[in-house]
C-alpha cells in the first residue's frame, strides 16, 4: 500500500532557500525558519533547529547547494573552492552523525565530477542533487519501515528512545518508520515514548509526531524503561543510530546502551533502525566514533531556570555506543541484519 503523507515537512527547498521545521520550538510551536546561506544552514544544524542524522545529512547537503548559489565565484575552480569552505564548516557542526560527512561527500565528489560544465550548471546541478539526497532518504525509510514492520509483533508494544521518525529524517523516520510501517501492515503498534534527558526530543518531538499520525503511545520518564520491562510490558525495543561502525557497534543518543543492556536483562529484542549512509565502514569498531559533548546548560537548565548548583561541574556527552553483541537486528532498507555484522559499504 502507498504510504500516508506526513502531516509536516522537516526541510524542503524553496526557489532559492532552504526551508525548516523548527524543532526548538516543539511542540508548543509550529515555526518554520529560512536558510539564505550555507552559514544559517550550519547554524541551525549546530543550534538543533534540525537534528537527526539523516535529516542533517540531508541538510547539509542543501547547505552545499546555497554555497554554490551565493558564491560570487566567476569560474569553476573558484567556485570549488567556495564549496569547500562550505563544506568544511557544514562538516564542522556536529561530529557523531556520519550521514552529515557522507552527503558533503556525495555532493563535493559530484561537483568535481561536473566540473566541465561551467559554473551556472554546476550550481543548478548541485541543487539538483541535493534534492535528489532528500527523495531518497524519504524512499529509504519507507523500504526500512516496510522491513522492520516484521519484526513488531501485533499489537506490539515498543520502546524508543529519542526521537528517530520523520523530524530526523527527510520524512517517515527510521524507528518511528519502523512503527509507522507496522501500522500501516495493520498490526496496532503502541509506543512507550522515553522523555530522552537533557534535550526531550522523545516527550517533545516524538510524542508529537505520534499524536499527529493517531499512533497510539504513553511518555515516561527515562528511568521507568527497567520497570516497565519487569512488569511485562515491553516487547522490544527500537531506536535509531547516528553512526554504525564495521562490526555494528551503534553510535545513538546517550541513554540508548543502557537500554540495550536493560533489554538483554529482560530477553526482549533490541533492534536499530537505519539507513545504510549511517554505516561508517572506515570504522572498525565503536571506540573509534567522535562523541560529540554539548553546552553544559542543556543539563545545568529545564526551560531557561537553573537546576544544578553553579558550584557543581557538568559533562554533557550527546551520545553513547552500543556494542553489537546487545543488538538484535540493524535494520536498513536493504533488509535486516544480524550479527555477526560485518559493514563493508554503504549507499554511494
Amino acid at each position: 500500500m502507498t504510504a500516508p503523507k506526513l502531516a509536516f515537512t522537516t526541510v524542503a527547498w524553496q526557489e532559492d532557500r532552504v526551508v525548516l521545521l523548527d524543532q526548538r520550538r516543539l511542540p508548543t510551536e509550529e515555526v518554520e525558519i529560512e536558510c539564505r546561506t550555507w552559514e544559517e544552514v550550519a547554524e541551525a544544524i549546530r543550534t538543533l533547529a534540525v537534528r537527526g542524522a539523516p535529516a542533517i545529512g540531508v541538510t547539509a547537503a542543501f547547505g552545499v547547494a546555497l554555497a554554490a548559489l551565493r558564491s560570487p565565484a566567476s569560474g569553476v575552480e573558484d567556485l570549488l573552492a567556495d564549496l569547500e569552505r562550505a563544506s568544511a564548516g557544514l562538516a564542522a557542526t556536529r561530529p557523531t552523525a556520519v550521514n552529515l560527512c557522507w552527503a558533503l561527500d556525495r555532493m563535493r565528489r559530484y561537483a568535481l565530477a561536473r566540473r566541465g560544465g561551467g559554473v551556472e550548471v554546476l550550481r543548478q546541478s548541485l541543487v539538483a542533487e541535493a534534492q535528489r539526497i532528500l527523495e531518497e532518504d524519504i524512499e529509504s525509510n519507507r523500504r526500512l519501515g516496510a522491513y522492520g514492520a516484521w519484526l513488531v509483533p501485533e499489537g506490539g508494544r515498543i520502546l524508543t528512545h529519542c526521537n528517530a521518525g520523520g523530524l530526523a529524517t527527510a520524512g517517515y523516520g527510521t524507528a518511528l518508520g519502523v512503527v509507522r510501517g507496522a501500522a500501516e501492515a495493520g498490526r496496532r503498534p503502541f509506543v512507550w515514548v522515553d522523555e530522552t534527558r537533557p534535550v526531550l526530543q522523545g516527550a517533545r518531538l516524538t510524542a508529537w509526531e505520534l499524536a499527529k499520525e493517531g499512533i497510539p503511545h504513553t511518555v515516561v520518564a527515562d528511568v521507568a524503561a527497567a520497570s516497565l520491562m519487569a512488569r511485562g510490558l515491553v516487547d522490544l525495543v527500537v531506536v535509531g543510530a547516528d553512526r554504525i561502525a564495521a562490526n555494528g557497534d551503534t553510535a545513538n543518543k546517550i541513554g540508548t546502551y543502557g537500554l540495550a543492556v536493560l533489554a538483554r536483562a529482560h530477553g526482549l529484542p533490541f533492534y536499530v533502525a537505519a539507513p545504510c549512509s549511517t554505516i561508517d565502514p572506515a570504522l572498525a569498531d565503536g571506540r573509534a566514533i567522535p562523541i560529540e559533548e554539548r553546552d553544559a546548560r542543556e543539563v545545568q537548565e529545564i526551560a531557561g531556570r537553573r537546576i544544578v548548583p553553579a558550584a557543581s561541574p557538568v559533562r554533557n556527552p550527546a551520545f553513547d555506543v552500543t556494542p553489537a553483541p546487545l543488538i538484535t537486528a540493524i535494520v536498513t532498507e536493504r533488509g535486516v541484519f544480524r550479527a555477526p555484522y560485518r559493514f563493508t559499504a554503504r549507499t554511494p
